[in-house]
């Protein structure tokens, strides 16, 4: 039997655990090294730190290191709903999707306990930048994208059950920080944004990172293949260190509608050119059917020679490109 989630009420400034007979008296969360939030869980230090949420690496009671993710929580409505999606994200079980162990709710936060990784595709684009001056080759990013597709595929798919009926999930922010490595497997990270696709296209409130987000996504709605696009652009991103797109500040606007331009892919091999086109058009129902044949698709194009732009010119034209900015 897998072990249920946990939930923390507030009650005249005491949490209670129902499943036990004490209650624990916590008057502020202290979010430090060294810590415990609650009993039996010991922070040991900050894994990363975005937005809306921090990580953190702890020990809890059995003394296995995990990892601990603090949501600060916006509403009731909106926590709501988090909840609800990450507690039917917790159900699944594949192997390219980071397991998610509890679930806590909170004044202030969600918290979420899940396995612990060693790192993200961008901490490997980082390093490779750092140590190399050269983003990752093709062979490396379709290795590991394709496992990435996999996921998505099986999380995409009109067949987790939520709220008696069957859907399919749309992660909603598909990007190199929240793809995960344990070993050389990759696996999808940070479900908070996780939203069940009713129809072929859904109304959504507009959320996820602006750069990697769909067009459709700015327009106010999601679609089957919304993840895929992420995809691409997470592709181009590790190949290049750039995106195809000029960089939108601010965040998403309900005053008009965002028109992307169309993309400069010219820094990657044609055949990878073709494979990205396909998978950033702005109909969504053009894209490739899912995200494993898009790989499949990259996969095959990277055996094609290409007299165009061969790999051995990338770093000179990412250099002559650096050199504008």
């Amino acid at each position: 039997m897998p072990r249920q989630p946990l939930f923390y009420v507030l009650r005249l400034e005491r949490f209670v655990r129902p499943s036990l007979k004490g209650i624990f008296i916590v008057s502020r969360i202290r979010l430090e090294a060294g810590s415990e939030p609650f009993p039996g869980l010991k922070l040991v230090q900050l894994r990363g730190r975005g937005g809306f949420a921090d990580v953190w690496e702890a020990i809890d009671s059995r003394g296995r290191r995990i990892a601990v993710k603090f949501m600060a929580s916006r509403n009731s409505v909106s926590s709501v709903k988090e909840m609800r999606s990450i507690q039917a994200i917790q159900k699944l079980n594949h192997p390219n999707l980071l397991r998610i162990d509890q679930v806590w709710s909170i004044p202030d936060y969600i918290v979420i306990s899940m396995e612990l990784s060693d790192g993200s595709l961008l901490d490997l684009l980082d390093v490779y930048l750092e140590e190399y001056r050269t983003p990752l080759g093709a062979p490396l990013v379709i290795g590991y994208l394709k496992q990435a597709a996999e996921g998505l595929d099986f999380l995409n798919a009109p067949r987790h059950p939520f709220e008696n009926r069957k859907v399919g999930f749309q992660h909603c922010d598909v990007k190199p920080s929240n793809l995960l490595l344990s070993g050389e497997v990759v696996k999808l990270a940070d479900f908070g944004l996780c939203t069940p696709l009713i129809s072929l296209q859904s109304s959504y409130s507009r959320a996820g990172t602006l750069d990697f987000s769909a067009p459709e996504v700015h327009r106010g709605y999601l679609a089957e293949t919304s993840d895929q696009y992420g995809l691409a652009i997470t592709y181009y991103y590790l190949r290049t260190g750039r995106f195809p797109f000029p960089a939108k500040k601010g965040s998403f606007s309900r005053e008009h509608s965002y028109s992307r331009p169309a993309p400069d892919l010219s820094l990657v091999r044609r055949g990878e050119r073709r494979v990205l086109e396909q998978a950033l058009e702005l109909e969504p129902t053009k894209r490739w059917p899912n995200c494993s044949t898009m790989m499949a698709a990259m996969e095959e194009y990277s055996h094609r020679p290409d007299p165009e732009l061969a790999d051995s010119s990338l770093d000179m034209r990412l250099m002559a490109a650096g050199s504008r900015h």
